[in-house]
């Protein structure tokens, strides 16, 4: 464990030396995640990618893209493109990236059966602000938006996050 890793404790998300308050999956933290569970897997993940709200934040990072009208993010174990970003329009089931809330005005995505996809292995396991303090999310990590706009600037691709 290095101060250069996002760690998640039953204290909270430690990353350069300061600790976070979080919320995880409604399921707990599981090994075996499944697509629906609502769990958090264990496990070494990595950053894969960072989007945001132009519209509504500034870019938290120089590598992060744009969150457009049209983006979405495929759950569906039938697509062949499940898990990862797609287009609208798409014909299977998604999930929008571009939400009327404000949890995904910062995303930073994850390596989570990701770039070969295992169908229902579980998709979309992200980093995103919370919807209120420690409030279950469906198998993401959340966080206060501020803190979360934090993290998002000083992490890069590959960053480690360990979920023990």
């Amino acid at each position: 464990m290095t101060p250069e890793e996002l760690v998640l404790t039953p204290r909270g998300l430690l990353f350069l030396n300061r600790r976070f308050p979080v919320a995880i999956g409604r399921g707990g933290l599981r090994s075996d995640k499944r697509e629906g569970d609502g769990a958090t897997p264990r496990g070494v993940h990595h950053v894969a990618g960072l989007y945001y709200r132009p519209d509504r934040v500034a870019p938290p990072a120089p590598w992060a893209v744009p969150i457009g009208p049209g983006d979405l993010w495929s759950d569906d174990p039938a697509d062949p493109d499940y898990n990862t970003h797609v287009r609208r329009p798409h014909g299977f089931g998604h999930e929008l990236l571009r939400r009327a809330d404000r949890l995904y005005d910062i995303v930073l995505t994850t390596d989570w059966n990701w770039p070969d996809a295992v169908p229902g292995r579980g998709s979309a396991i992200f980093l995103h602000a919370w919807r209120k303090p420690r409030h279950p999310t469906e198998g993401c990590i959340a966080l206060r938006r501020d803190h979360l706009a934090w993290i998002a600037a000083r992490a890069a691709p590959g960053t480690s996050i360990r979920v023990p």
